[in-house]
């Protein structure tokens, strides 16, 4: 972009009349924003307040993200009923044989079972059916600056989207994605594409968009480079004996640190009274009325959590590949 043009788009931001602004440039912290990103990135802030004028309010994006005035009471038969269904699975088989090459060329690499890539994709975006409509500069600019809980993190998100867009000489308003700033087939957040998006399918480029390759890849370096441990269990039933304080082992945390022999004197081991495979977490699925199934959590059970940090979730993606590999014949 020339200087002149630069100077265009920045008088034709700063002409917007204040009290009609719609967007973020006449904002004192998003401009504060503009001045940081210059500084710590060089980026021209002329082209910033551009991008802030051309920013909108989404209040859309406020209303999803707000915690319910009176949330629903949590109930695993009522998660696990929104991904272990025949369409789920059956498109998960689909989208599984349609590219099993690259899968299977994924898993080797990165030693992540390729059921468990190809749930993890399924659940977050039913294998890139539903990525998002959300034009995601705003959506990260509604978050950053009108939504003061987390405005920390989503300015940061939009920080890194600007950088992702440098980086990949786009448009940032060519990003869509969830009303929080996920985009593409693995819903990453613009920090994790930087961090750990590939390139998978070798054309120079991350295209998260059109290019399912490259979000199977990405998706296996994700899980491998936070600590996924090739050949070792994810998750399995527990036994608990009569009179076995569960809560309290519940309350020691989702990352595994209780030893097999520690639970086994709890009262907790596998289905088959022998003691767990290894250090473990000891997971509750609670469902309203009814018996609260407990599992144990390995290592990879914790790694599913980092991609997004629910035991629901990872026990979701966990059931949901268990199924694929079942449905698929493997």
């Amino acid at each position: 972009m020339t200087p002149t043009a630069r100077h265009l788009i920045a008088a034709a931001a700063l002409a917007v009349p204040l009290a009609a602004a719609a967007s973020y440039v006449h904002r004192e912290e998003a401009r504060e924003f503009a001045r940081e990103m210059s500084d710590a990135h060089g980026f021209d802030v002329t082209e910033l307040y551009a991008v802030l004028n051309r920013a909108r309010h989404e209040q859309k994006v406020i209303e999803l993200i707000r915690p319910p005035a009176t949330p629903a009471e949590r109930s695993w038969q009522r998660y696990r009923a929104r991904f272990l269904d025949g369409k789920r699975i059956e498109g998960g088989v689909a989208f599984w044989r349609q590219h099993r090459d690259t899968v299977r060329r994924a898993s080797a690499e990165f030693g992540v079972p390729e059921e468990v890539i190809v749930a993890i994709i399924g659940v977050e975006t039913f294998y890139g059916r539903h990525t998002g409509n959300f034009e995601t500069v705003s959506a990260l600019a509604t978050l950053a600056f009108d939504y003061p809980p987390r405005a920390p993190l989503f300015r940061r998100e939009l920080e890194q989207l600007l950088l992702l867009a440098r980086e990949q000489r786009r448009d940032p308003f060519s990003y869509y994605g969830s009303y929080a700033g996920a985009v593409g087939y693995p819903q990453f957040l613009p920090s994790s594409v930087r961090h750990y998006a590939v390139d998978f399918d070798g054309d120079g480029r991350i295209d998260f968009d059109a290019s399912p390759a490259d979000a199977i890849g990405s998706v296996a370096n994700y899980l491998s480079t936070h600590g996924w441990q090739a050949g070792q269990p994810v998750a399995e039933p527990a036994r608990l004996a009569p009179g076995t304080a569960a809560q309290a082992l519940v309350d020691a945390g989702i990352d595994p640190s209780l030893a097999p022999e520690t639970l086994t004197e709890a009262g907790v081991t596998r289905l088959d009274g022998s003691p767990a495979a290894a250090t473990a977490t000891l997971v509750d699925l609670i469902t309203p009325n009814a018996d609260t199934e407990y599992w144990l959590g390995y290592r990879n059970f914790y790694v599913i959590t980092r991609y997004n940090r629910s035991s629901f979730y990872a026990m979701a993606v966990f059931q949901l590949a268990e199924a694929l590999r079942r449905a698929n014949g493997e």
